[in-house]
């Protein structure tokens, strides 16, 4: 069982979520909202943590392959539903970005592994309707 806490910490919707482990993460709603800046939005955390599951599968695959990795980073850029109460992700697109000595077929594999098979976060975003694409750039650098 997965325990998470939340604490209110600044004005009406700052919020503070804690996990067993100690770790923080600030929440808070947008300013013409009500809210102060003082955390990042829930629904732009739902896209964090799509990137996080993704990332630690890419990653891993992509070392258990014995590919060099020296670089990873992921751009995402979602759209939500407008006009609507609950206001769902539509799309999701994620560019995946790798440097090292990478075989380009491996690295692409990686991620259609953790998109399609293994990312739990994708898997839930996809059962609500949203369409997620992604794609794979290699660039020079050690």
């Amino acid at each position: 069982m997965v325990i998470i806490d939340i604490i209110r910490q600044n004005g009406d919707f700052g919020f503070e979520a804690s996990d067993a482990n100690g770790h923080v993460v600030r929440i808070d709603t947008s300013p013409e909202t009500g809210g102060t800046n003082y955390g990042v939005r829930p629904m732009q955390l739902l896209l964090m943590g799509l990137g996080g599951c993704s990332g630690i599968d890419v990653v891993s695959i992509l070392k258990k392959q014995r590919q060099e990795l020296t670089q990873f980073s992921m751009h995402i850029e979602a759209e939500r539903e407008s006009g609507v109460e609950p206001s769902l992700w539509k799309s999701a697109r994620i560019v995946f970005t790798m440097a090292g000595n990478i075989d380009e077929d491996k690295a692409k594999r990686a991620a259609q592994l953790s998109m399609e098979k293994y990312c739990s976060v994708a898997e839930t975003l996809r059962r609500g309707g949203c369409e997620i694409s992604w794609e794979v750039r290699l660039e020079a650098g050690n």
